[in-house]
């Protein structure tokens, strides 16, 4: 029987899938080649889809035995001969190794990898071992993991996870507490911008406006702006006003920064402790347990828009934030 007189007929399910594969499937060849089918099924001639997918009468003519011979598996490329893999699967793992161990471009994992592997690859074929391995390249971020103590970090997360539930309960009131400083030129993020151009924004240069901020299990956030540093002394006194605003016991999670320890302010802080202050310190290099962290985030990256400000302006846009939220710049307490 010649070539020409095998047809292709397909069930629903087989035409169903194999529209899937050309439309998601991950190779392209498989997608080229569910297509072939697929018009084949149509009652096209060979001829008639070489026109239209622009590729050789010889392998339409394959395609449409490979799928007669071995259906579904007939899309795939069978085992070919030729020279061996550059990267086995052993150096496929080193290089994601070292991937992670530090923070190298492809270049350099090529140098690595034939300076220690001895083996010689392109800069392309390492990247793409690591594309295969799902590794994407991307911003690294500084972060102090490494540094901390693990266990205690645990622990001060359930001790938290408790508080945070007797907060909800009523039986206690609960507050984050930190300061974060912001500047006339707000931290780089990205932008949608034409290729070839840079997004550019005056480098503006001043004091940095400080914020002291406690956000309350109630919803509330208190808050005090100044342009002088945080000192200690500050600190105590803010202290003493939340308590106040609060209006009763108050267990306050914070940092180990020094103005939060520092020896001056202990008579005032046991003062405080009388009153109903507790003081809840966070474990050494644990910063993402102060949850007051997120709001710091959120102003510099989101609800600030992306300028270069004066001190009046940098003052108006940190102040009408901080007295709009909870209504018209919102986070969950948890």
């Amino acid at each position: 029987m010649s070539r020409q007189a095998k047809t292709v007929t397909l069930s629903e399910e087989e035409r169903r899938r194999l529209a899937w594969i050309e439309e998601r499937g991950s190779d392209w060849r498989e997608r080229r080649r569910a297509r072939t089918v697929l018009l084949l099924d149509q009652g096209r001639s060979i001829d008639a889809v070489v026109a239209q997918q622009r590729i050789h009468r010889e392998t339409v003519a394959c395609h449409r035995d490979a799928w007669l011979a071995r259906s579904f598996q007939g899309l795939r490329d069978l085992p070919r001969s030729g020279a061996p893999r550059k990267l086995s699967e052993t150096h496929k793992q080193v290089l994601c190794a070292w991937a992670k161990e530090e923070a190298c471009t492809a270049p350099q994992l090529k140098i690595r990898l034939s300076d220690e592997q001895g083996v010689q690859g392109s800069v392309w074929r390492v990247q793409r071992a690591l594309k295969e391995k799902k590794y994407v390249w991307k911003r690294t971020r500084h972060s102090l993991r490494k540094k901390r103590d693990e266990a205690k970090f645990r622990e001060a997360q359930v001790a938290i996870a408790e508080l945070v539930e007797k907060s909800k309960r009523g039986e206690i009131k609960l507050a984050y507490v930190d300061e974060s400083g912001f500047a006339h030129a707000q931290p780089n993020r990205n932008a949608w911008t034409e290729k070839g151009e840079v997004h550019l924004i005056t480098a503006e240069r001043g004091k940095r406006l400080n914020v002291l901020a406690a956000w309350i299990s109630t919803g509330a956030l208190f808050s005090a702006m100044f342009w002088e540093t945080t000192t200690a002394a500050a600190f105590a006194g803010f202290l003493g006003l939340l308590l106040k605003s609060v209006g009763g016991p108050l267990t306050v999670i914070l940092d180990n920064a020094s103005i939060h320890k520092a020896k001056a302010i202990q008579p005032v802080l046991a003062l405080l402790k009388q009153q109903g202050l507790t003081l809840i310190f966070l474990p050494p290099y644990s910063p993402e347990l102060n949850r007051i962290e997120l709001l710091w985030h959120k102003m510099k990256h989101e609800w600030m828009t992306f300028k270069a400000r004066t001190s009046e302006m940098l003052e108006a846009d940190v102040g009408k934030i901080l007295d709009g939220f909870g209504s018209d710049c919102r986070m969950t307490f948890c």
